[in-house]
């Protein structure tokens, strides 16, 4: 909640890519161990404010910072305004985005901090019967997690550590093992497919599912799960 909004820092808000970085980085928090917390709106894919005019930020660590770098000469004005857009806490704490009515059906009065002015196209209503929405998405996420224990309960082991794009690891339990792939850019990265998944199937991806093989070209932002 003191973040800016994931799918704006770690995916790309950019609406070509927003829905499908969304459900990359759900996935790859889903399949790890521990338990995966899901911060309002992030199920949704909101994204960060970006507020232009400091009088419409309300945190009050923000408004400080401002002051502080700009009267000292750190920082101009318009670097500082910049800076909040990308890390402000106000961006994770605008209204949820409940429908395209006024304020995004989150009060008939007047909200304490500006609803942001995607709304209309980035809303819990909107998403609900859409069975490829990220809510959606996120729905199976949790189902999966209930279903398998190993998602839950199985080892972790990071592959490919050294890679800058790519974030895949495994989680076995006895003979169960599942490979979680994930693409944290917008490039395309061809990668090997460790040999005992090969001939495994898909538990679920965020791409309409290829063929699997030893060498796969991973998407812009791709994620999937393989069974093996």
């Amino acid at each position: 909640h003191d973040q800016p909004r994931s799918v704006s820092r770690f995916g790309n808000d950019n609406p070509v890519y927003r829905e499908t970085s969304a459900k990359m980085l759900a996935t790859c928090i889903h399949m790890m161990q521990g338990t995966p917390y899901v911060y309002q709106g992030e199920e949704l894919g909101m994204t960060n404010v970006y507020f232009d005019k400091l009088e419409d930020y309300r945190d009050i660590e923000s408004i400080n910072y401002f002051e502080e770098f700009t009267e000292s000469g750190l920082m101009t004005p318009e670097h500082m305004m910049k800076c909040l857009m990308l890390r402000s806490r106000d961006n994770a704490r605008t209204p949820m985005q409940w429908d395209d009515s006024e304020q995004a059906g989150f009060t008939d009065g007047e909200s304490w901090i500006k609803v942001n002015p995607n709304y209309k196209e980035i809303n819990a209503k909107k998403q609900v019967d859409d069975p490829e929405s990220v809510f959606n998405y996120y729905r199976k996420l949790i189902a999966l997690r209930k279903e398998k224990e190993i998602i839950v309960y199985g080892t972790y082991d990071l592959l490919l550590p050294e890679s800058e794009e790519i974030y895949m690891y495994t989680r076995t339990l006895g003979e169960e093992k599942l490979l979680v792939v994930c693409n944290f850019s917008e490039k395309e990265v061809a990668i090997e497919i460790p040999e005992e998944f090969r001939k495994g199937s898909y538990l679920i991806a965020n791409y309409p599912e290829g063929e699997i093989k030893e060498q796969m070209t991973i998407r812009p932002y791709e994620a999937f799960v393989l069974e093996k």
